[in-house]
């Protein structure tokens, strides 16, 4: 603490001290609150919307509403709101983040905020980490907001289309964090409005708030569609790798080194860096795939295919392992989320990576996909008006929350004062010693009855260490965050007497575990950790599994110097001290030093996982920007706007354009290419031969030229119109192409942008900025997009005629969310040949209608 905080306060205290005096309103009205009947409080939800629409605002009422929902919830479940908890609640609403510990009831608090701002009838959405726990609070506290009045909904990763859009319509939706920013963007993909299932973003309260915007916000959500490209290079890059030899040489080189050129003594084929996870070839591992592939230069433009992919290949096998990054289920390679230890289905790691595990894992290879829209969860989260978030352990975050989602971190005290013990960390020299010591201790605390939750880092070590126990004879369970009812109802169990329990370090998270009889007197539980995470919080959670609600309980580390936190950051300052004091086997060191070490090694990585975030971000905000422009012109065609002058500016425009170009501005007639410009313009815009009057011949002025020709761009564009027997049809028309353009060219802009993300890091190379270098191309790109919707709509619309029939469609296959929803590609119908076969076809896509939607006419 610094000496400012010491003399005026933290942050946290005087932000509470303005809290209090609220909450002291709200307590007082608890006696009279009681006093009413049902219906009478059940009245209040009325009331409180009238004086909402009479002019009142959320914070005139919130004093009456907490005190409401705080009776409510006493008669409904049998709970009544805390003080501290009403605190929580009140921060919520205010958009902010209150770090309450493990067990104070956060699932409760939740209800304060969301019936609060639920009155305004705008939505409010309570997002959860999975399915089952969206399911289980939607039923048990959404019993409270039933009970006044307010409809409560949930959504469910199994639900179809119509169910979303009902449940997104309650007043309270349950969902989890995947579920919402899928939802979003395959409403922009939709092509009716009826097809929309969400409402505006209104007020999101998050729950486990670092998890879903901090762990998991270094992975954008991606819906892909399936690409042409062949899987076969990757089957070929795995079995090089095999036969290619890792070298033993020093994993510390920086990527600067490697940028630079220093030399390093290389042996093998290549070398891992752990630290960074990424592997680089040596000078003889190049020649071996050189002489693979038979070609010259592996350096050359031509071979970056294969450079990237044994590139991949080899990650696959040095830095990516089964059993903790991933799992085969069925035949098929499924990511385990690296901080909860839950399989994640339908995600698929980028850039070729999954592929390349697939094809070292011996399964079938499926294709890469084609990204066809994507955000990130920053920028996802970013669009609500308010949002707000809770959990145990925010403050070590509290930099990033406050800079990328404005939100700043209040810790709540606990109801009750925290009994739990937290030993210091113990350090043994070998993995296999630390086990034995982890064995033990928990056979002695079985042996009394002392329940015991073991937290692991992957399912690799669950499993290493259940087979132990089981060779000990110690009855235990095991969880590896396969089911979440099971896992749930297993966390729920582990605080019973002689329950022995391993999972990972988040599995069961917002289960509370309550103590059995007789547990008190034992101790309470046991946490023991088995490894340190690269996260602190990531510990803290685990800790804040015992001492809930002011339960006694102790918590334990057990750490080797052949973990990966102690391998990769700087195990040599603790490898001599065991030497100097010559410690021997099973010996172990418990000093305060070491646990200060491991802390100092936890901040280093989530200063370098803050940064990788971040970095994330600035990349997507280019994307976002872009993004925010065509999604809000696909929402004005959504909503049947009008868009008669959109199309006919952009036929306007594009005649600009292409007289520009031919005529590059010169006074001088006889400079101006009218050739170029009947052959080009006129295949968008069939305009009468182009020719200069004698008039424009003298003046050369090419501000007058384009007018005429504009102008007559008009005139045909009325005689369009006319062709069709009421203006409505030309209007839709105008929406369908309009949506099939901007559709079609914006998802191939997402997968170059993708393409170019990729490449882009050789700028670094040049001592360029890679950010700054993807701003300037992406911005080039996107202009060359815009001109592009500009021209194939004037293209478009010029050639459609009155037989053909024109209906939205949907311009690719989405095949990445694991989600079964039609998204169908079909042909331009037509009801007669009007259309000539050697004519543009109507679809847009360039060719001649014989060689396209008409080859099998």
């Amino acid at each position: 603490m610094s000496l400012f905080e010491k003399i005026f306060g933290t942050h946290s205290e005087k932000e509470l001290k303005r809290i209090y005096p609220i909450v002291d309103k709200i307590m007082a009205l608890d006696e009279s609150y009681q006093q009413l009947s049902d219906d009478q409080l059940k009245a209040k939800t009325v009331e409180f919307k009238e004086r909402l629409e009479n002019g009142e605002t959320l914070d005139d009422i919130l004093v009456e509403a907490f005190a409401t929902v705080r009776e409510a919830a006493s008669r409904v479940l049998g709970m009544k709101h805390y003080r501290v908890q009403l605190i929580g609640g009140i921060i919520l609403h205010q958009g902010r983040i209150p770090e309450m510990r493990t067990g104070e009831g956060k699932t409760l608090v939740s209800t304060l905020p969301a019936y609060l701002n639920a009155l305004e009838g705008k939505g409010v959405h309570i997002v959860t980490v999975n399915d089952y726990l969206a399911k289980r609070d939607a039923e048990w506290m959404g019993e409270v907001h039933r009970f006044l009045g307010l409809k409560v909904g949930v959504i469910l990763n199994s639900y179809k289309n119509d169910e979303r859009r009902e449940a997104y319509n309650c007043d309270i939706t349950y969902i989890t964090n995947n579920e919402l920013g899928f939802d979003y963007l395959r409403d922009n993909m939709v092509i009716y409005k009826e097809d929309l299932v969400q409402r505006d973003l209104n007020y999101a309260i998050v729950d486990e708030v670092d998890s879903v915007l901090i762990d998991e916000a270094r992975t954008p959500l991606i819906i892909s569609g399936q690409s042409g490209k062949s899987t076969d290079i990757y089957k070929m890059c795995d079995y090089l790798a095999r036969r290619l030899k890792r070298g033993t040489a020093s994993t510390e080189i920086s990527k600067m080194d490697a940028i630079m050129g220093v030399d390093i003594e290389e042996d093998g084929d290549y070398l891992v860096n752990e630290k960074d996870k990424y592997v680089v070839l040596t000078a003889q591992g190049v020649k071996e795939v050189e002489q693979f592939f038979h070609i010259k230069n592996l350096a050359d433009p031509e071979n970056l295919e294969i450079q990237h992919t044994i590139n991949l290949a080899l990650r696959a096998h040095a830095i990516m392992h089964i059993d903790q990054d991933y799992v085969v289920k069925d035949d098929e390679v499924l990511i385990v989320d690296e901080f909860t230890g839950r399989i994640m289905p339908g995600r698929r790691f980028s850039d070729g990576l999954h592929q390349a595990i697939e094809a070292k894992e011996n399964v079938k290879v499926k294709r890469e996909s084609r990204t066809l829209a994507t955000i990130t969860f920053q920028n996802f989260f970013n669009k609500y008006k308010k949002k707000a978030g809770m959990t145990g352990t925010a403050l070590t975050e509290e930099t990033e929350f406050r800079e990328i989602y404005g939100m700043d971190v209040i810790v709540v005290p606990t109801n009750l004062p925290i009994q739990r013990i937290d030993h210091q960390d113990v350090v043994y020299k070998t993995r296999k010693e630390k086990y034995r010591a982890i064995v033990e201790d928990v056979a002695e605390c079985n042996a009394k009855g002392q329940p015991v939750l073991v937290g692991t880092v992957n399912i690799d070590s669950s499993e290493e260490l259940s087979k132990l126990f089981t060779k000990r004879g110690i009855k235990h369970k095991v969880l590896n965050a396969k089911y979440h009812e099971l896992e749930a109802e297993i966390v729920a169990d582990a605080g019973q007497m002689g329950a022995v329990t391993i999972a990972t370090n988040m599995a069961g998270r917002g289960t509370d575990i309550k103590l059995g009889e007789g547990v008190k007197e034992l101790g309470g539980l046991k946490i023991v950790g088995t490894e340190r995470h690269e996260s602190r919080r990531i510990d803290n959670q685990l800790r804040g599994r015992s001492g809930r609600q002011g339960d006694v309980g102790e918590s334990i580390f057990y750490l080797s110097l052949e973990d990966d936190l102690m391998r990769l950051f700087g195990s040599e300052k603790v490898m001599s001290v065991y030497d100097a004091l010559k410690i021997p086997e099973n010996e172990a060191i418990q000093h305060s030093s070491i646990t200060r070490f491991v802390e100092k090694a936890q901040k280093k990585i989530e200063s370098n996982n803050y940064a990788i975030r971040k970095n994330l971000l600035e990349y997507d905000q280019v994307n976002n920007d872009q993004r925010e422009i065509i999604y809000a012109e696909r929402k004005r065609v959504l909503d049947g706007e009008n868009m008669k002058d959109v199309v006919i500016q952009m036929a306007l425009d594009t005649v600009e354009a292409y007289v520009n170009k031919a005529t590059a501005q010169d006074s001088d007639t006889s400079n101006w290419d009218l050739v170029e410009l009947n052959d080009t313009l006129r295949r968008i815009v069939p305009l009468k031969p182009i020719e200069l009057t004698d008039e424009e011949k003298n003046e050369g002025n090419t501000k007058k030229f384009v007018e005429r020709l504009q102008e007559e761009t008009r005139e045909l564009y009325a005689a369009k119109e006319a062709e069709f027997p009421d203006a409505d049809s030309m209007r839709e028309i105008e929406r369908v192409i309009l949506l099939k353009v901007i559709d079609r060219k914006w998802m191939a802009h997402i997968d170059d942008m993708a393409q170019l993300r990729q490449g882009i890091s050789v700028q670094s190379y040049g001592q360029k900025d890679p950010v700054v270098e993807y701003k300037f191309a992406g911005y080039d790109m996107f202009n060359e997009l815009t001109d592009a919707i500009r021209e194939d709509t004037a293209r478009l619309i010029f050639s459609v005629t009155v037989e053909q029939k024109v209906e939205r469609e949907q311009v690719a296959k989405v095949t990445g969310t694991n989600k079964d929803d039609s998204v169908k590609k079909g042909p331009v119908k037509r009801q007669s040949a009007k259309i000539g076969r050697n004519d543009p076809c109507p679809c847009g896509s360039g060719k001649k209608y014989k060689m396209c939607c008409g080859k099998n006419e």
